[in-house]
């Protein structure tokens, strides 16, 4: 960028790097995936966090990392086992690339340090490319998640691909790792999209805008009713296959679906994926039905990939 382009001077660019770093390293939240700067445990922590709530990844991250402990043991794993583990965070299709990745990485001998290079490996996408770099590796590049495009956006008023460029002029070259994680902190923890706490924030002086501002329209959300079949039989209960061919969580395990019973479900809930939100019942049965599908121990079951929804209704009926 051109110094007549830049927002800040340099001196104040150096005074907002300074309060941010000061103020992440008093309110840093202590986060599992922050213990250290393995390139593994980054890269695993960046794919839980994409469109996964951080109390969700805060409990499900020490799980996987005690199942599949480094690169090698994730690379040798069978998919099956690796969607099981990721049963309960959703969007499976990162699993999956997660697991091609592993292979990658562990052939090629160790994953590439530069943003550039990572952006090439299966589910990387610019921003976590970005991420890896600089928190594992400490390479220079920039972050913008959604929580940077924020607090950059009320700053400068800017939006778009100039929030690339703003990020990249105010990035901390020395400490850039921790500089992108005190701009996502800042994000998520002080630049709320609706009650921003402005009297906590550590560069409000530079802020052009002041407050919430205006908020995106959100996505149209859309309603359905689903029931579900519970069969049990024994210490048994009865699953279905996802067809490998399915657009949403192929390969998956799950109830049967069927239609609404006359008389009262074993079970109401409600349950969302992407923007669909369901109002699921799950109605008894005692025997399949000419479902193809098979029964599962109820001990083993959670050895399958789930479907997040079928593990809730699981777990509901004291099942597992």
């Amino acid at each position: 960028m051109k110094s007549g382009d830049a927002v800040l001077s340099l001196d104040d660019r150096r005074r907002f790097r300074h309060r941010l770093l000061r103020w992440f390293g008093c309110h840093r939240r202590q986060l599992p995936w922050r213990a250290d700067r393995d390139p593994y445990h980054v890269w695993l922590s960046e794919i839980m966090l994409q469109q996964t709530r951080v109390a969700v990844v805060i409990e499900r991250y020490p799980l996987f990392l005690a199942r599949f402990p480094d690169l090698k043991r994730l690379a040798a794993a069978q998919l099956a086992d690796v969607l099981a583990a990721w049963s309960g965070l959703g969007y499976y299709r990162r699993a999956r690339a997660l697991h091609a990745t592993a292979r990658q990485v562990v052939k090629q001998g160790g994953f590439p340090r530069t943003a550039e290079e990572l952006a090439m490996l299966p589910g990387i996408g610019r921003y976590t490319a970005a991420a890896i770099a600089s928190i594992a590796f400490e390479q220079p590049c920039a972050v913008v998640d959604g929580n940077v495009e924020r607090v950059l956006g009320r700053l400068f008023r800017i939006r778009g691909k100039r929030v690339w460029r703003v990020a990249e002029e105010l990035l901390h070259t020395r400490r850039p790792g921790h500089f992108n994680q005190a701009m996502m902190e800042l994000g998520a923890t002080v630049c709320l999209p609706q009650a921003p706490r402005c009297n906590e924030c550590p560069v409000f002086a530079w802020y052009r805008t002041r407050g919430a501002g205006k908020s995106r329209a959100g996505s149209r959300r859309h309603k359905r009713h689903i029931a579900c079949r519970l069969a049990v039989r024994g210490q048994a209960v009865f699953l279905v296959q996802r067809h490998d061919h399915n657009s949403l969580m192929p390969g998956m395990w799950e109830l049967p679906q069927t239609s609404p019973g006359a008389g009262e479900p074993l079970l109401r809930l409600r349950h969302a994926i992407t923007n669909t939100d369901y109002q699921v019942s799950v109605y008894g049965a005692n025997v399949a039905n000419g479902s193809a599908g098979r029964w599962v121990k109820l001990a083993h079951v959670e050895r399958l990939p789930l479907t997040g929804l079928t593990r809730k209704i699981l777990r509901g009926s004291k099942l597992i």
